[in-house]
């Protein structure tokens, strides 16, 4: 009875074990197609380059705009009002909107691919809590069947030894029986041949 219940609970097990190796190779795949996603997507590799150019560009017009609003304050040094300064914006507000982080921008890069890879780590540490789990109820096992083989086995010897002992009976009491019934056979038929021969 505790032997089919651990065997039971080892295809509970494995089962089990099954389904979180499942995972891992879903998990797996789900890494490669996202690794694949973003190294063929165009889109996010023209956002990164927009994003760079992007930066080199706004750090260009602002250097530029500081010359000419220095130059103009330069100029009108002696009279008249000085321009108004350039609108805010700046480089990071550009690479942040070609990376999605502003309104109509591309989504970034590497979602798809954290979320596979953390999917990855906890199928992974769920496989390995499960196959130590079989390799640990495959060793309970094995004791058990090891103990009820060795129980059944000296069993058998004993019913064994038992039917060799009757065996051995048998033949004494049927020698025995034989040893008297022939002469009892040779004396009847000795008198039977005296007498009506």
């Amino acid at each position: 009875m505790a032997s089919s219940a651990a065997a039971r609970r080892r295809q509970e097990m494995a089962a089990e074990g099954q389904r979180h190796l499942e995972e891992t190779i879903a998990a797996a795949f789900q890494i490669l197609s996202s690794m694949n996603d973003e190294l063929c997507n165009p889109t996010l590799w023209s956002s990164s380059s927009a994003a760079a150019a992007a930066a080199g560009g706004a750090g260009g017009l602002q250097h530029h705009g500081n010359n000419h609003h220095h130059h103009h304050q330069h100029h009108h040094h002696h009279g008249g009002l000085p321009p108004p300064p350039p609108p805010l914006h700046s480089a990071d507000s550009d690479a942040a909107d070609a990376a999605g982080g502003g309104p109509g921008g591309a989504p970034g890069s590497g979602g798809s691919l954290d979320e596979a890879r953390h999917r990855y780590k906890v199928a992974m540490a769920a496989l390995r809590t499960s196959i130590a789990a079989v390799s640990s109820c495959a060793q309970e096992m094995g004791s058990t069947e090891h103990k009820a083989d060795q129980a059944e086995i000296e069993r058998l010897e004993e019913h064994a030894s038992a039917l060799r002992k009757n065996f051995s009976l048998n033949q004494l009491v049927t020698g025995a029986y034989l040893a008297m019934s022939i002469p009892n056979i040779s004396h009847t038929t000795c008198f039977e041949h005296n007498c009506f021969g």
